[in-house]
């Protein structure tokens, strides 16, 4: 389900978000000193390209720096990529079969507002992630 429900995804709206923190990215390393918002930009992008089966998590050992980071983050470029995840959540959510893929873009504004202190990491709750475990483990 989570293959299906990213292809639909990359076809309606994940590839233009793609696009969009991909430029973002090149913008931020031009520019040398914001290198730093550059790389997780490009991170961002490819959570942004395959959303579903991938969750975000609070990094334990960020600090005051990643609150500094993402401060200037909306500055550069948060604000209109959190922008862009509105707009295309409320155009998916007009049609009842994009209302699940609109809800998942409204989720991505967090990370699209304050990408520093936070990872990207596998949620593996599904079925076939459990039988894999089981068969691991005997």
């Amino acid at each position: 389900m989570r293959t299906l429900l990213n292809l639909i995804w990359l076809v309606l709206s994940g590839f233009w978000l793609f696009l969009g923190y991909v430029t973002a990215g090149i913008v931020l390393c031009i520019l040398i000193i914001t290198i730093p918002w550059g790389i997780a930009s490009f991170r961002i992008a490819g959570y942004a390209l395959w959303p579903f089966g991938r969750t975000v998590v609070a990094k334990p050992s960020s600090g005051a720096f990643s609150f500094l980071g993402n401060v200037i983050w909306v500055i550069l470029a948060g604000w209109w990529l959190a922008l862009a995840h509105i707009v295309s959540g409320i155009a998916l959510c007009i049609t009842i079969i994009g209302i699940p893929l609109g809800i998942a873009d409204f989720k991505m504004v967090p990370i699209s507002l304050a990408p520093l202190g936070k990872e990207i990491v596998p949620t593996g709750g599904g079925a076939f992630d459990q039988a894999r475990a089981q068969r691991t483990a005997a």
